[in-house]
């Protein structure tokens, strides 16, 4: 703790005089700081090598001068690198801390590598945080906040290189082009979700609070000038069309100041008037008028409400009339159902008028510690392409492991869940949900294991019970898990002869699913994309389990054996 040194000061006229005499300010070292209320619970987070100019500067917003409480946080082994790394870390975490509303701007928090910024810095970010909890700045854990919704899905989370890379092609598209919609195309954990809320918070920044940062990127400055000019108080929605997954970033917008939960809307509100700018998450799940359920009503009041004509309009046909612009981040590998829109509907967008259309292509891997490598891999292994050979897979820093012994897999998860949070058990659609309103009932019964599907839908990873359930894909798209163990249900084979996946139409149970699908390889492309889906939630690690015995020793003899 010697390492840092937090001292506390009144934060107004006084600030300046008080600071003339901290040696590390007079000297124009390296500083971080934090400038709070404790009764209106706003705060801001920045970092700068001369604090009295920089105080004065905040004294002078009106929205800063309002606070009360100055932190100043120095130390020794601080330089520019590391008072920039730290107040990002700062940012992002007492965001997902929840204890204050950041007044930050979210522009420019950028990952970027510098000498021991694991091996020293890290840890003295941990002491900073230590100490701050003590002085009841901050309430939770790091480790606690890195597993919440709030922290995963913030806008002030650090972006890569190629991430703020997107963000500027994105805006140039806008200010530089005639065109109205942009594809943002990338896989599963490629950062869509990040990207895209870190976009709508970009359209709500005041530009007013960008002037007193550091930033050397003047270009990406002007750019967002010219972006935030063409956007004056722009209408903006988020559509989500997963029930679930839009709830849970209804609570993190409910959270980030100057967004509301109201901004995150399902398909069937943009019916409710015109947007300026629509962006869409997950867009390859945007639905059909087929095997839709109970939401065949909905769909076609929506529908009339636009003035389609009933069953000649897709949800998508619905972004596309009632924005001036749209950006669609969209992964056809993860289209599960065949309400889906189909990929020929996307692909009439992207093609029929290519000047109005811009296609970026994301391609980092963010969520799997395995990386690309591991992608890579589970669709060679899914598409029966692995050469035969007697080395097995084993991904650094990423536990990859098929499990002969269920209950053995089970028990895994539970110990990896204690240890790190968030580790679930899910399945394919191999079994019917007869527990549902029954507590006698068991769902999956695997030799001396039996298992419950998940009793609630909503945020069902959060729920207290879940560790002690299993999930479906619709309880997991979009979702970040530490540890998955998949069990691969009835429904999904493996013909030894042909050397293919071959799908039981008998034994896959969402009706939904497949009531509408009459080709044999439709439905197999969809249950291998849940598959594969499913199979790229795990952070640390993924674990799977294959009922059937042909599938299961084609996997153990391409994967290692726990």
């Amino acid at each position: 703790m010697s390492q840092i040194e937090i001292i506390k000061y009144d934060f107004d006229e006084s600030v300046k005089s008080s600071l003339s005499d901290n040696q590390k300010v007079k000297n124009l070292w390296p500083i971080v700081y934090i400038i709070n209320d404790k009764n209106v619970k706003e705060a801001y987070v920045g970092e700068t090598t001369d604090g009295i100019s920089r105080m004065s500067n905040h004294l002078k917003n009106d929205k800063k001068n309002k606070l009360t409480e100055l932190r100043l946080i120095s130390s020794n082994l601080f330089n520019k690198s590391a008072t920039l790394d730290i107040e990002s870390n700062l940012i992002k975490y007492m965001h997902g801390d929840g204890t204050y509303n950041l007044l930050n701007a979210n522009l420019g928090i950028a990952n970027h590598s510098y000498y021991q910024k694991d091996e020293v810095y890290w840890d003295l970010f941990k002491n900073i945080w230590h100490a701050l909890k003590s002085e009841g700045v901050v309430n939770k854990n790091i480790e606690e906040i890195n597993n919440s919704d709030l922290f995963k899905f913030s806008p002030y989370k650090s972006l890569s290189h190629d991430q703020l890379e997107s963000i500027k092609s994105i805006m140039k598209v806008f200010v530089e082009s005639d065109s109205k919609t942009i594809f943002v195309e990338g896989g599963a954990g490629s950062g869509k979700s990040i990207l895209a809320i870190y976009l709508f918070k970009l359209l709500y920044t005041d530009i007013s609070d960008l002037k007193e940062l550091d930033f050397d990127d003047l270009d990406f400055l002007e750019l967002l000038n010219q972006f935030k000019g063409k956007f004056i108080k722009p209408k903006v929605a988020l559509v989500v069309p997963m029930a679930s997954f839009r709830n849970t970033l209804k609570k993190v917008f409910k959270n980030i100041k100057g967004l509301s939960n109201k901004m995150v809307i399902g398909p069937a509100e943009v019916a409710n008037g015109k947007f300026d700018v629509l962006i869409v998450d997950e867009s390859h799940r945007l639905r059909r008028r087929v095997n839709l359920g109970a939401y065949f009503g909905s769909f076609d009041t929506a529908a009339q409400k636009m003035d389609f004509i009933k069953g000649e309009s897709n949800e998508l046909d619905w972004i596309v009339k009632q924005s001036n612009f749209q950006i669609l981040f969209y992964d056809y590998g993860q289209s599960i159902k065949p309400s889906d829109v189909e990929k020929s509907k996307f692909d009439e967008l992207k093609y029929k008028n290519p000047r109005n259309i811009v296609i970026h292509q994301l391609k980092s891997q963010f969520r799997v510690k395995g990386g690309l490598d591991y992608v890579a891999y589970l669709d060679k292994l899914l598409g029966c392409s692995l050469p035969i050979s007697s080395v097995k897979m084993e991904v650094p820093n990423y536990e990859f492991l098929v499990f002969e012994d269920l209950s053995k897999m089970v028990a895994e998860i539970k110990i990896k869940n204690k240890k790190f949070g968030l580790s679930r058990v899910l399945a394919g659609y191999s079994w019917k949900w007869i527990s549902k309103g029954s507590e006698n009932k068991f769902d999956i019964v695997i030799g001396n294991v039996k298992l419950k599907w998940n009793s609630v839908s909503d945020d069902w990873i959060n729920t207290e019970n879940s560790v002690n359930e299993v999930g479906c894909i619709h309880t997991t798209q979009g979702y970040d898990l530490n540890y998955t163990g998949i069990i691969f249900g009835n429904e999904i084979s493996y013909d030894k002869l042909k050397n293919e996946i071959i799908i039981q139409k008998n034994n896959y149970h969402d009706k939904t699913g497949k009531n509408s699908i009459s080709d044999p390889n439709e439905l197999k492309a969809y249950i291998v994309n849940i598959y594969k889906t499913m199979m790229l939630r795990g952070i640390k690690g993924t674990y799977i389990y294959a009922c059937n015995k042909d599938l299961q020793d084609y996997f153990k003899s391409f994967i290692k054996i726990a």
